[in-house]
């Protein structure tokens, strides 16, 4: 486990969204985030408060694993919109922005710690 993520998050997936009142919809994720869990990641994507949202954001500080195929999801769900927003991804690991820069994320994503 890395120095600067010293909890420990759930092996299996987590994924919730979020929408507060005057604040980018974001989309929580934890855990190991595979092809098994593909189908509930598009779900997730595909809900009104991210499809809708013109800033949203992906908080990635507990994912520990993020397979290449739900990298592509995220992607087609930043660029498939019917209008263009902004997307953040939040605190992910070395080897999740790995994975999230060859699915080639970074070209329409701002990474923050």
């Amino acid at each position: 486990m890395a120095a600067d993520h010293p909890s420990t998050p759930p092996a299996g997936p987590v994924m919730a969204v979020s929408a507060p009142d005057n604040r980018p919809a974001e989309l929580v994720l934890a855990g190991q985030i595979g092809t098994g869990s593909l189908r509930e990641l598009e779900e997730h994507l595909a809900a009104p408060p991210l499809r809708e949202a013109t800033d949203w954001g992906v908080d990635m500080s507990e994912v520990t694993h993020f397979d290449l195929a739900c990298a592509y999801a995220l992607l087609r769900a930043a660029t498939l919109r019917p209008k263009p927003a902004t997307l953040r991804i939040h605190g992910a690991r070395r080897a999740v922005q790995r994975t999230l820069r060859h699915a080639g994320l970074d070209a329409v994503a701002v990474f923050e710690e």
